[in-house]
């Protein structure tokens, strides 16, 4: 039987084609990490740097060329401003009312856009196309069309009897306008992720169900609406950040009117802004990341259990 050698596979003791064995394995081991270089050379300058001087020139009186170090005085004068209250429920509405509607149309669409229909890849398209146009050209382009006198959809309603309101002219009906117009534009990429969710379902499942003498409805109720969780997931997500955030849409058709009744945070934001109040409105915007931070992470944590769960 020939000996084995046991002794060290690098070092002085070691057999000659083994002393330099482990080297290229770690020059090859840094390898992959260098390639997250540039990704974190970006996230550091455009994220983690304006974050940093954000927190700093919260707490400052600043201009372009100068600055005061105050304290917390503007997070105690931007939260003793006298419509944030109300600003603060609009935002809460607007996220909650356009992440819901953007869920439920986009599972929809994404079930009749991933049936067997003749012009499916034309819908599909229709479909997403507002989400291409410009969120101020949308603004103003449904600014025009909600006109109460000369807009096209009071004209319509006029047909048929009914006496359209002042769509965003009105202090009940303008944050609601906004939020359905802002559904209409981001309810194809909710329906894009759908239908990318429904299309890696199995079709085994399918199968198994119309085995069983299953109706569509089951098949919706039993295979399509649990496996496209993650869909699901992510659709909440993307669309409450965006709600909570929201800010050009509302600005562009009712500036935060009539009065301030459809205010959100980030108009408010901005109207310090436009005053010349700029260590306010940096407070406000770290406040604003703070309420979206402490918003979206539970809510993250608990659809990500559901999602494991599922």
């Amino acid at each position: 039987m020939t000996k084995q050698y046991a002794g060290p596979l690098s070092g002085p003791g070691a057999p000659p084609g083994h002393r330099h064995a482990r080297s290229p394995a770690k020059r090859r081991s840094a390898y992959p990490y260098a390639l997250y270089l540039p990704a974190a050379v970006v996230y550091v300058v455009i994220f983690l740097v304006p974050t940093v001087m954000a927190f700093y020139f919260a707490l400052t009186r600043w201009t372009l060329f100068d600055s005061t170090f105050v304290g917390l005085d503007n997070f105690r004068d931007f939260l003793a401003e006298q419509n944030l209250r109300i600003g603060f429920q609009n935002t809460i509405f607007y996220a909650v009312a356009t992440s819901g509607l953007k869920v439920v149309l986009g599972l929809l669409l994404g079930v009749l856009l991933t049936s067997r229909l003749r012009l499916r890849g034309f819908l599909r398209s229709v479909v997403f196309f507002p989400v291409l146009v410009s969120t101020v050209a949308v603004g103003i382009t449904f600014s025009a069309l909600l006109r109460p006198d000369t807009g096209l959809v009071n004209k319509v309603l006029a047909l048929v009897g009914v006496d359209g309101p002042d769509w965003i002219g009105d202090a009940n009906t303008a944050l609601l306008s906004v939020a359905l117009v802002d559904v209409w534009k981001g309810v194809g990429l909710a329906t894009v992720i759908y239908i990318a969710g429904i299309l890696s379902i199995p079709q085994d499942y399918y199968q198994a169900v119309a085995v069983d003498g299953g109706t569509a409805w089951h098949r919706f109720r039993h295979v399509t609406l649990p496996l496209s969780w993650p869909a699901t997931y992510s659709v909440i997500i993307l669309s409450f950040i965006g709600g909570l955030r929201s800010f050009d849409l509302i600005w562009t058709m009712t500036r935060g009117g009539p009065g301030f009744t459809s205010d959100t945070i980030a108009s408010i934001i901005y109207k310090q802004y436009q005053a010349g109040f700029f260590g306010l409105s940096t407070a406000g915007n770290v406040l604003l990341f703070i309420i979206v931070t402490a918003i979206v992470v539970p809510l993250n944590h608990f659809l990500g259990k559901r999602q494991v769960a599922a």
